[in-house]
């Protein structure tokens, strides 16, 4: 694939078109199982063949490692979404999307994102570098002159490139609004420069690189001064409509999410159902996701995951040259990510078993929403879902599991190589 530069108004089109906003509030599960090699909803259903040699095995592994997470840690429901080059798009489901009427998962259903949203927004200022119409090592106080100032802070000396990383020492607002009452500010309108404000009211992290949804709701209102409309319309003309993305949109201030999805919870206190592992719930779908801005308010769904992470790294949105530079990796903070995780111009990079590394970007919503969109060196690709935020180490470990699964399990990815893809 080859990226055709925007050199007018229009959104970039393709020359061929092939198809951590992060309050861990979370809860639990249900033992009803489907295995679902359906095609996403929309899209033509292929006649079955043959699978190659492991495809088999390697749905195996995957749906085992999805019963973990059912079985073990009280998720209601977990799916995923895994193509291949051998094995063609094939999809596993396990527990239910809806506790209340039991509806079994399934891949195809949409849900909230979070940070995967990152991914989007900086696809969209890399873009725009490309464009000319912004340097990635621009100072921030080009753009958005006096915003950043005082507490610490100096536009002047912060980056484009640094925002995009999380190396720009501004802290991550989510931690403010995350440590009040859930109720007083589930359901309201918060402005970009309101969650700009909170962030840089925060003390400065420590550490050379600090996860900061600050640094994302920044680069959106870049996106919006350099081109004249907001970052939400920039990333629906430039990468939703293009790539055909049914699933994908920004919710705005409507707090329940269109069409079919899953629901998600969180733990709480009393009057609230009980999950399958016996902890009371609440169900957390309605939020109004104006808390995650630019940096984690998407919708979206497995299929759109997946299908975004190939046009990106298949080099249909940006230029080879700067997607090289999106993979200019930090180390990230273990205490922020996960061991071994790096960090880019958002995107994450972590080891596989099997060898190299899975480039991609997770996300977690407040509601109980888990998300996850991977690529593996063999070109084989995974986008998780998952109704409840992993509430234990063990639980976040075996989430990772399932990634590594995904993407190493038996099958056309053993021989990857430990190159970078």
């Amino acid at each position: 694939m080859r990226y055709l530069p925007n050199t007018s108004s229009r959104s970039p089109v393709p020359k061929r078109r092939s198809v951590r906003c992060a309050v861990v509030l979370a809860a639990a599960s249900a033992l009803a199982a489907v295995a679902a090699p359906a095609p996403a909803a929309g899209r033509p259903a292929t006649a079955p063949t043959a699978a190659p040699a492991g495809c088999d095995q390697a749905r195996g592994a995957l749906t085992a490692s999805l019963d973990t997470l059912v079985a073990r840690h009280g998720t209601p429901g977990v799916a995923a979404e895994v193509t291949d080059p051998r094995c063609g798009r094939w999809s596993v489901a396990r527990g239910v999307a809806d506790l209340d009427s039991g509806r079994p998962m399934r891949a195809a259903d949409r849900l909230r994102i979070g940070s995967v949203s990152k991914t989007f927004t900086a696809t969209v200022v890399v873009q725009l570098a490309a464009e000319g119409r912004l340097r990635l090592d621009d100072p921030v106080e080009r753009h958005l002159p006096g915003l950043i100032r005082g507490d610490g802070h100096d536009g002047r000396t912060i980056t484009v490139r640094q925002l995009l990383q999380h190396t720009s020492g501004i802290a991550d607002y989510v931690d403010a609004i995350g440590a009040q009452s859930v109720e007083t500010w589930r359901y309201r309108h918060f402005e970009p420069r309101e969650l700009v404000e909170l962030g840089l009211k925060l003390p400065r992290p420590q550490g050379p690189w600090h996860y900061s949804t600050t640094n994302t709701v920044l680069a959106g209102l870049i996106v919006e001064k350099v081109t004249g409309r907001g970052v939400e319309a920039e990333v629906t003309r430039r990468i939703i409509r293009p790539l055909g993305l049914r699933d994908t949109y920004w919710p705005g201030d409507a707090t329940r999410i269109r069409g079919a999805h899953s629901r998600s919870y969180f733990p709480a206190d009393a009057d609230t159902r009980p999950g399958p592992d016996g902890t009371p719930l609440a169900d957390g779908t309605a939020w109004n996701m104006t808390f995650g801005g630019a940096g984690g308010a998407l919708v979206s769904s497995p299929a759109d995951v997946n299908r975004f992470f190939r046009a990106l790294f298949g080099g249909e949105l940006v230029p080879a040259s700067l997607l090289a530079e999106m993979k200019r990796t930090v180390p990230a903070d273990p205490e922020r990510l996960w061991p071994g995780a790096r960090y880019g111009l958002g995107l994450i990079a972590s080891p596989l078993s099997c060898g190299g590394m899975w480039w991609g970007h997770g996300g977690t919503v407040p509601g109980g929403h888990r998300a996850l969109g991977a690529t593996g060196p063999g070109g084989r690709g995974v986008a998780l879902a998952l109704t409840r935020v992993p509430h234990s180490e063990q639980a976040e470990q075996d989430f990772r599991t399932a990634v590594d699964t995904a993407l190493c399990a038996t099958g056309p990815n053993t021989h990857q190589s430990k190159e970078n893809m």
